[in-house]
């Protein structure tokens, strides 16, 4: 039996995303908080680390559970939900993009040769896949909160903070996309 569901328009999911910040901060009094809840997970694996982890991560225990939905939930959408021979709907000219930068298998969610288990092989993949994770693991830190928790929580409490670290998201990820990926994968070539 073949599932196919299409995405949710943006007037349905835009609203339930918007609606989970009230219920969080109604049901548990805590924020949304999903860069932090790893940093919990780094605290409670790695006892007698870095001072930055040494903290009682017990009161937070709660984001343990909330980390393990977000696991569930992707494993469910990627096993149940979704259609492994779908085709992202990507505009021609940004699939013209991407073949000029060599990435010719756009097949799946993510080009294999940027995010496959063969792209750590070599050194664009490597640059990409790693050097990326911990690039986006140490802003959300130092920015205090992740995209996400900035963009629904902060700018829902309008936080000038979180206006001002969203700007630099977007300011970054034009950067990224327009000079950064172009001159990485200028190796795949």
């Amino acid at each position: 039996m073949e599932l196919i569901l299409d995405p949710w328009p943006w007037y349905v999911s835009g609203p339930l995303i918007g609606l989970i910040l009230p219920t969080m901060l109604v049901a548990l009094r805590k924020p949304l908080s999903i860069s932090s809840s790893f940093q919990d997970v780094c605290a409670a694996t790695l006892p007698g680390g870095h001072a930055y982890f040494a903290y009682d991560w017990r009161r937070n225990a709660w984001r343990f559970a909330f980390v393990a939905g977000i696991v569930l939930g992707g494993a469910v959408a990627w096993n149940v939900l979704s259609t492994p021979d779908a085709v992202v709907a990507i505009s021609d000219a940004t699939r013209a993009d991407l073949m000029a930068l060599g990435v010719d298998d756009q097949t799946g969610l993510v080009p294999p040769q940027l995010l496959g288990w063969g792209a750590l092989a070599t050194l664009p993949g490597l640059i990409v896949v790693v050097g990326g994770g911990f690039l986006v693991g140490f802003g959300a830190r130092y920015a205090d909160g992740c995209t996400s928790g900035h963009a629904i929580t902060g700018l829902a409490n309008l936080q000038l903070p979180s206006l001002l670290a969203v700007l630099g998201f977007f300011a970054g990820g034009l950067l990224s996309a327009n000079v950064l990926l172009p001159a990485v994968l200028g190796g795949l070539r």
